[in-house]
């Protein structure tokens, strides 16, 4: 039996996968090597984007849905990381709210 390449339809959410674990891996060496910097928050939240970025085009289809679940999806997308950031330069303010 002769290995084969995977089936066409088969290599881009494998590279996907593999790309999502590479990003993965990437952001805990980061927050082992950068542990409170400044930029880490961003970097995360960079990496978060990426990744949803990826999970939506790869997993969810989302180039094949309907416009209006796309806008969504890239919403919420987009909303994560801004929160991250958020958090990252508003936290005690943000928890002061949060408080009862």
């Amino acid at each position: 039996m002769t290995p084969t390449a995977p089936a066409p339809r088969l290599l881009a959410p494998t590279l996907a996968w593999l790309t999502l674990l590479a990003l993965t891996f990437a952001s805990l060496l980061l927050g082992r090597w950068l542990h409170g910097a400044p930029a880490l928050p961003w970097l995360v939240a960079a990496i978060v984007w990426v990744k949803g970025w990826l999970i939506c085009r790869c997993f969810l289809e989302a180039p094949l849905a309907h416009p209006f679940i796309r806008r969504v999806l890239a919403g919420f997308v987009l909303a994560v990381p801004v929160a991250l950031v958020l958090l990252a330069l508003f936290g005690p303010e943000f928890a002061r709210w949060a408080t009862l």
